[in-house]
């Protein structure tokens, strides 16, 4: 996510909707004051000479890296540990600690249509996999295949920023975002995890009727929001 002090916006990075290409474009136009999350260190090489990671730390040894054992062991919150990837509203609100900034900032997420970024993040998930699971076994039998991201833009189920973009529209919807704080992106979106998937099938192809009903009743308030359809 980033905090942009310099011109005034709060962009909560979703997933599956090319968030990261949408920070890298971001670094740029960011100053030595804003907040940048941290990315991997494959996508931290993609930033070409653009801000990195910075500010996003809590406080003291709290906002260092955490240790694996730390990871597994100690319950550590926003308020510990500072600023991170795909953070959620609420949590980013309150760690802002100012309500006027929050108020005032314009803020954006992007999502996407959910059966399509289910695919994505199916050969996401399954990137290392020789031979991945069926994508029904995916949507049944694994515990981590639902994606949060109407809790990334929202508060207590309402949503919480002034602009959901569409990743079916992401250039135009980020071209308007940035207008919004009289800003514009010189440069084309770089092209940052877009490996994964080696199947071209339509999404639709990957679904059954079951799969297709549970997709739709897991993301509702994001299909609601922005009208999408199978």
């Amino acid at each position: 996510m980033i905090v942009s002090h310099a011109h005034k916006f709060i962009f909560l990075k979703t997933k599956k909707t090319a968030g990261t290409s949408i920070e890298l474009a971001l670094s740029e136009l960011c100053g030595p004051e804003d907040i940048l999350t941290p990315l991997t260190k494959i996508d931290e090489g993609l930033r070409e000479g653009r801000r990195g990671a910075q500010n996003w730390r809590r406080h003291g040894w709290w906002g260092s890296p955490r240790p694996l054992w730390k990871r597994r062991f100690l319950k550590f919150t926003a308020e510990d540990y500072g600023f991170y990837n795909h953070m959620k509203a609420v949590e980013a609100k309150a760690l802002i600690d100012d309500d006027k900034v929050w108020r005032s900032y314009f803020k954006f997420a992007f999502d996407r249509n959910p059966w399509d970024r289910q695919v994505s993040f199916y050969h996401h998930r399954y990137r290392r996999e020789t031979e991945p699971p069926p994508f029904a076994s995916f949507i049944h039998g694994d515990r981590r295949a639902h994606i949060n991201n109407y809790e990334i833009y929202s508060i207590e189920g309402d949503v919480a920023v002034d602009f959901v973009g569409r990743f079916e529209t992401l250039e135009a919807d980020l071209k308007h975002a940035l207008q919004q704080v009289g800003l514009t992106l010189d440069t084309a979106l770089s092209r940052a995890k877009t490996t994964f998937r080696k199947d071209a099938r339509p999404y639709r192809d990957y679904y059954d009727d079951d799969t297709r009903r549970i997709v739709g009743d897991w993301y509702k308030p994001e299909i609601a929001l922005l009208d999408y359809k199978f």
